[in-house]
């Protein structure tokens, strides 16, 4: 990967830290059985990169499960079922469950699939669905990456996530305050969007272990951005015009409802193209409850429409009785 050097002045010189700063951390080393599971996962398929985020990252745990983007030119040059194709290309990205044997061990890991063009848009500042950069103005690895040119097609969306994320932040949060404020506010909201399921903690677990990463980014991003704003101390204060706070507040209105109606578009399409859904429902269940489900050919390929013979296999076990 090319490291880029920081510009001479000014918003070039803000944007050549923001690269150089998610460059550096593209490149961290990651645990072996990491980079051993990804060869696996590739194997002979010829993806641009391979994306390594998430709770995992952050937080290292052996009985975890991993999430990986997998970015690729072309969605054929992934091997998933032609239907399964044809729904990523309406409604990316499709994920897919995968375990897989490293030293001893099963790994297990969620992958999403996107095209590079796919990932470039939805990390532009013209894309309604926040799924992708509000994962992606996160820390990341790139564990693994076909070439030099792919890894900086790569960190260039990156780069636009990260400058999404701070120019949201700008709209979302206080009109003054301490950079951990404003990227609470940002996180809160696109929680919100995705209807995800958190405590109220969840946001500022995503900023501990590296708020100084944020405090550096989000004055470069305003900067680079052309945003005015003031700094006194620990304390930012942008200047967003009453006008153009209004438009991005009420375009963050339509993110934040258009969000919901995509998740649940996923999850129904999760019901036909989530490969190895069932595997990673059973696993789920028995690492909860200690039931084990076998599965057929049929609940392997489609785990949401099989999902009440799942349920009574459970009732069978005994799961739902009640105890004492």
């Amino acid at each position: 990967m090319t490291m880029p050097q920081p510009a001479p002045t000014g918003r070039l010189a803000a944007a050549g830290r923001i690269a150089h700063l998610l460059a550096g951390e593209l490149v961290q080393p990651v645990a072996p059985s990491v980079t051993a599971f990804v060869a696996q996962l590739v194997g002979g398929a010829q993806p641009l990169g391979v994306i390594f985020y998430g709770s995992i990252l952050r937080a290292s745990d052996p009985d975890g499960i991993l999430d990986f983007y997998v970015i690729v030119e072309r969605l054929e040059d992934w091997g998933s079922r032609p239907l399964a194709r044809e729904a990523n290309r309406l409604l990316p990205p499709n994920v897919e469950y995968h375990e897989i044997p490293v030293d001893g061990r099963i790994i297990r890991a969620k992958v999403a699939i996107l095209s590079i063009a796919q990932f470039r848009r939805m990390t532009g500042r013209a894309s309604l669905d926040t799924t992708v950069w509000a994962r992606f103005c996160q820390p990341v690895r790139l564990v693994w990456v076909r070439g030099p040119e792919a890894a900086d097609a790569i960190l260039a969306c990156i780069v636009r996530a990260v400058a999404q994320a701070g120019r949201w932040a700008a709209a979302l949060g206080p009109a003054s305050g301490t950079a951990d404020d404003f990227w609470l506010a940002l996180f809160s909201h696109t929680y919100a969007a995705e209807l995800r399921v958190e405590n109220g903690r969840r946001p500022r677990t995503l900023l501990e272990g590296h708020e100084q990463r944020y405090r550096t980014l989000l004055p470069d991003i305003w900067l680079a951005d052309g945003l005015p704003f003031e700094r006194s101390g620990d304390v930012l204060a942008p200047r967003l015009t009453p006008g153009l706070r209004r438009r991005m507040r009420e375009g963050w209105w339509l993110r934040g409802r258009l969000g919901r109606v995509l998740n649940i578009g996923r999850l129904a399409k999760g019901a036909f193209t989530f490969e190895g859904g069932a595997r990673y429902i059973a696993w789920k269940i028995q690492r909860h409850s200690g039931i084990v489900l076998p599965l057929g050919p049929f609940s392997e390929r489609h785990p949401l429409i099989c999902l009440p013979y799942l349920l009574w296999k459970l009732r069978q076990a005994g799961f739902f009785r009640r105890r004492g």
